[in-house]
Parts: structure tokens; C-alpha cells; sequence
């Protein structure tokens, strides 16, 4: 049982649902992060995701990007944020997944990128372009690990694809709740909760919802019927925008971490 399998369990006993924030990994860069990461934990994000930086975010909306262009552009890569994590390791015990792309994790070599994963302390993978169906070595090197390997349920998924979905993701499933990129939205589709409700009689895995959650009213809405809230897009605006970043950051994040465990 990893990080990420001890938190869902610790909270469900309280009744309470994850908090999960996403960073971009090296925006603006890699001392920054490790800060905004400390920042994030104190005002109550319970797992911090942590993205790769990459030159073709094909998932991503234009603040993603944006942060992904800055962190390139100061030659952060996945060597310089394995690093990082083992910094961090020594001063918190959060759960940290990775998002990335498969590009860099092919590159880096899927061996060594799940022995680096597990040495330095990361307890979790996303990847949105690799689907499950290709994804039998990672499973595999996840499980050899005890990396968790999550996998992405989306609006168009059918039945049968999220049961084997479900059947295949480590730590959580990761619903997507609308079609397109990242990035924060005024008003989610209303079938968001039905959808996650059907998603939650088909496993007992935990089921996080992500993509266009930028406020504490739509996080408490979903929050009802999920095990966790993850919010990226409204935080790495705060960090593009510079101005009082960690101050902002940690005040957004105990507003979003009071609706989230307040159900």
C-alpha cells in the first residue's frame, strides 16, 4: 500500500474526499515548485500531482501550456525534477504522482523512469495519450514498483471500457468530467455526476474527477458523489500571474480544501 492507497484510506475514515493540485513541474522553476508543493500541503491539498513539462501538451489548454513553455524554457527535465523530488522527500510525505506525456517517459526508458519513480519517492503516473491497451509494460513496471499506474474514464467512455478501466488503474481512476483540453471553466456539463455515479457502481477503486474544476461551489457539487477533486488550470493562473504567488496560492487552495472536506 503506497502513499496514494494510505490517503484515500485515511480520508474515506473521516468521511472526507482528496483534495488533489496540479502543478506544473519547474514553472517558474524547480525551488519554486518545491515551495508551492509545501504551500499547497499546509492549505490542505492532500496529493499533489506534478506535471512534465512538455512541447506538444496535446491534453492541455492555454494555461498549461503557457506553464509547460516557461519551465522548457528554463531546461527543466524529468533528470532535474527527479531531484527535485528527492529534496522534497526529505521534508514531506505527501503523495506525488506525475503527469506526463509519453514522449518523455519513452525517452527516459520505461525501466528506468519506474526505478527512478520508486527510488526517489513519486507514488503514482498519469499519462492521457497512452490508453490501457498499450500500456501492458507500464502496468507491469508499476506493479513491479509499487508505482500505481492511473488511467483516464472519460464522457465518451462506454461501459465496458471504464470496467476495464477500472480493472486496470492503480491509486485511483481519473475521470475526466468534459471533452477538450484543461482548463477552468465557468460551468461543468450537467452529467457530470451521473456519470460519475454510474463509474462508481462498476468499481470500488476511488474515483477522482479533474478538468475544468476552478472554484469551491463546483468542487463541493462533485465532491458529493466522488473521492476527489483535482485542480490544476485555476492554480498554475495564480503562478503565471507572479504576483503574491504563494500567498494566493495557499488562501485558493484552503478555500477549495474546506468545500472538498467539508461533505
Amino acid at each position: 500500500m503506497n502513499r496514494i492507497d494510505k490517503k484515500f484510506k485515511a480520508l474515506k475514515k473521516y468521511g472526507a474526499k482528496a483534495f488533489i493540485a496540479y502543478i506544473t513541474a519547474g514553472d517558474p522553476d524547480l525551488s519554486t515548485t518545491e515551495n508551492i508543493v509545501l504551500a499547497l500541503e499546509s492549505s490542505g491539498a492532500d496529493i499533489i500531482e506534478l506535471g512534465i513539462p512538455f512541447s506538444d501538451p496535446m491534453a492541455d489548454g492555454p494555461t498549461i501550456q503557457a506553464a509547460s513553455y516557461r519551465a522548457l524554457r528554463n531546461k527543466v527535465n524529468l533528470k532535474k525534477i527527479f531531484k527535485m523530488v528527492v529534496h522534497l522527500r526529505r521534508i514531506t510525505d505527501i503523495p506525488l504522482v506525475f503527469m506526463t506525456y509519453y514522449n518523455p517517459v519513452f525517452k527516459y526508458g520505461l525501466t528506468s523512469f519506474f526505478r527512478s519513480c520508486a527510488a526517489c519517492g513519486v507514488d503514482g503516473v498519469i499519462i492521457p495519450d497512452l490508453p490501457y491497451e498499450e500500456a501492458k509494460e507500464l502496468i507491469a513496471l508499476g506493479k513491479k514498483h509499487e508505482v500505481a499506474t492511473i488511467f483516464l474514464a472519460a464522457p465518451t467512455s462506454t461501459r465496458e471500457r471504464i470496467k476495464h478501466i477500472a480493472k486496470v488503474s492503480t491509486g485511483f481512476i481519473y475521470y475526466v468530467s468534459l471533452t477538450g483540453v484543461t482548463g477552468a471553466r465557468s460551468k461543468l456539463p450537467p452529467e457530470v455526476i451521473a456519470n460519475v455515479k454510474a463509474i462508481k457502481k462498476l468499481t470500488d477503486k476511488p474515483v477522482a474527477v479533474g478538468f475544468g474544476i476552478s472554484n469551491p461551489g463546483q468542487a463541493k457539487d462533485i465532491a458529493k458523489v466522488s473521492d476527489g477533486i483535482i485542480v490544476g488550470s485555476a492554480i498554475v493562473r495564480i503562478i503565471g500571474e507572479k504576483k503574491r504567488m504563494i500567498p494566493r496560492i495557499s488562501n485558493f487552495a484552503k478555500q477549495m480544501a474546506t468545500a472538498i472536506h467539508g461533505i
